[in-house]
């Protein structure tokens, strides 16, 4: 089974999503798991949720951020200090999204343990996000299988199936994530412990670059899909 890492150039929020659905689209791999480089601060919301309502809640400074639409689900997430990634595996059947999140968050949860990080999983009783909800920002409230550090929602997904695969994104909010080695190993260990894998390396050229600029402007920095609903 090949599972690879995604080299990235720096990208900015549209590219970024363009680039998960891509990667989705063409498959490189059964496992790909990709850590954003980013090119400036951007706002990312869930698929589901109302442009105009989340735009309307968000503080000024914030406004002027890039902002799109995710393809997953979730909430409003602020991207300025996040370490964000993204992981797609081979998944046929059913979906059953709890349950995705609680093998992923445990896996990722065990590791972190292992390391000293006193890293625990939310148990809530709301078992996924009210989407009609425009407040909803993802790390002012954990839900059920979140990632807790110091009383604080660290670890945050979003999940969508395409045929036979699922893609993840994340977004980790720990202190100083983004520069910090070793959140990047145990995420990635995290995946090879749980799907019995070992990453290589895989460099995207020409052909993918293109293909994602193609999506940024037809698709994710358009106003029909930012503000579809």
């Amino acid at each position: 089974m090949k599972a690879i890492i995604i080299q990235t150039p720096s990208f900015d929020v549209y590219e970024q999503m363009a680039c998960d659905e891509i990667m989705c689209e063409m498959l490189p791999a059964q496992y790909i798991l990709r850590f954003y480089k980013w090119k400036d601060k951007g706002i990312t919301f869930g698929f589901s949720q109302k442009f105009k309502e989340v735009y309307s809640v968000l503080d000024e400074k914030l406004k002027d951020y890039p902002i799109t639409r995710r393809p997953t689900g979730g909430g409003v997430v602020i991207h300025e200090y996040d370490l964000t990634f993204s992981f797609i595996f081979f998944e046929p059947g059913e979906f059953n999204p709890k349950k995705t999140y609680e093998v992923i968050h445990s896996a990722i949860c065990d590791v972190y343990r292992k390391k000293g990080f006193n890293i625990f999983k939310s148990v809530s009783n709301q078992s996924n996000y009210n989407v009609n909800n425009p407040v909803m920002e993802c790390f002012k409230k954990p839900v059920d299988m979140d990632l807790i550090f110091n009383g604080q929602k660290i670890l945050g997904g979003a999940l969508r199936k395409f045929s036979d695969y699922i893609l993840y994104q994340a977004s980790l909010q720990l202190e100083n994530s983004r520069n910090e080695f070793i959140h990047y190993d145990i995420i990635r260990t995290a995946f090879e412990n749980l799907f019995e894998i070992k990453f290589e390396f895989f460099n995207i050229d020409d052909f993918y670059f293109s293909k994602i600029i193609e999506k940024k402007f037809s698709k994710y920095s358009s106003k029909s899909w930012v503000e579809r609903i």
